[in-house]
């Protein structure tokens, strides 16, 4: 079991995560995010190691939700063992539709207070509203997570699926009203391009939406939380372009169903070529290219077993041209 008695990022010397400073969290926030909904972390089993193993290789930011099983009350219980409260950005997300559309202040307050419980802490670094819907009440909303702002129980808040629109709507909403605005954002993004929605309810992906990356290009302080970052696993290099039956057999019915296509497929080759090319894997290189968009982008990575945590620590170092990031595009 590993021993932590500092209290800077720093955690060993072999350390080569990166961090950004966001305005409004007050500890750099780790440019690779360790998602949490993966099924250890999930299920509870054995996760104390995989999240020793995470932080140790410089992981600091963790993104979990209500929705994700027990994730939320695994990872309060590893950060109240490790006391690591004060080092620890947590993210996570509310007002996720449970058989019918939930973005509302009663489903809201809710949630923020059964994942303050779960987290085992007295606030969260940035909340997020899972999903949107259209006759959401977004003053409503706003006023809720702004009490929430005042109390100190949440730092800064955001959405996850929702369109660079609706930000945008939430904000002159927030700016008449005199509240905190949306000020961070979780698409999918990832060089796999979304063919369908995955899991239905409003899903939203950026991955090839030009209007998007302008948007966001335009607005580079809404840092970009990007989920599904490896394609559900296309983009994992455990499949291979030229393996269609092999592909169809790992990936599970999510993925087949919001990825695999031929133009992905064609994707995939480019980036087995350049990853050939430059000596390393195809998720390292998906992740190097996500981290070198013009943009803020910050990878949430799901990682099942601890040896394979500083495999993708080491995206950070890849470097590629405009030429190659246009050509993976």
């Amino acid at each position: 079991m590993l021993f932590f008695n500092s209290k800077k990022l720093d955690f060993n010397k072999n350390n080569k995560m990166q961090y950004r400073k966001i305005e409004g969290i007050d500890k750099p926030v780790s440019k690779i995010v360790f998602g949490c909904a993966g099924d250890a972390i999930a299920t509870g089993i054995n996760a104390d190691s995989l999240l020793d193993a995470a932080f140790e290789a410089g992981f600091n930011t963790f993104d979990t939700a209500e929705v994700y099983g027990l994730s939320e009350k695994t990872l309060g219980k590893w950060i109240s063992k490790r006391h690591l409260r004060d080092e620890v950005v947590i993210i996570t997300k509310g007002c996720h539709p449970h058989g019918t559309p939930r973005v509302d202040a009663v489903s809201l307050r809710h949630d923020i207070e059964q994942s303050l419980k779960r987290l085992k802490t007295d606030y969260i670094d940035i909340y997020m509203l899972h999903r949107d819907h259209p006759d959401c009440n977004i003053e409503d909303i706003l006023s809720v997570l702004n009490e929430y702002i005042q109390k100190g129980k949440i730092k800064k808040i955001g959405v996850s699926n929702w369109t660079h629109e609706r930000i945008e709507l939430a904000d002159r909403i927030a700016k008449e009203k005199g509240f905190v605005g949306f000020t961070s954002s979780s698409p999918n993004l990832s060089l796999a391009r979304q063919v369908n929605d995955p899991w239905g309810g409003n899903c939203v992906s950026i991955s090839g939406d030009k209007k998007a990356f302008e948007w966001y290009t335009q607005n580079k302080d809404v840092p970009v939380f990007a989920y599904s970052c490896l394609g559900r696993g296309l983009f994992s290099g455990k499949v291979k372009s030229d393996d269609l039956e092999g592909t169809r057999k790992y990936l599970d019915k999510y993925a087949i169903k919001g990825y695999l296509s031929d133009d992905n497929i064609e994707r995939l080759a480019k980036a087995e070529k350049i990853a050939k090319e430059k000596d390393c894997t195809v998720a390292q290189l998906s992740l190097a290219w996500l981290l070198q968009q013009d943009f803020d982008v910050y990878p949430i990575v799901s990682i099942s077993k601890p040896e394979r945590i500083e495999d993708n620590v080491k995206a950070i170092d890849i470097k590629l041209t405009k030429e190659e990031i246009e050509m993976l595009s």
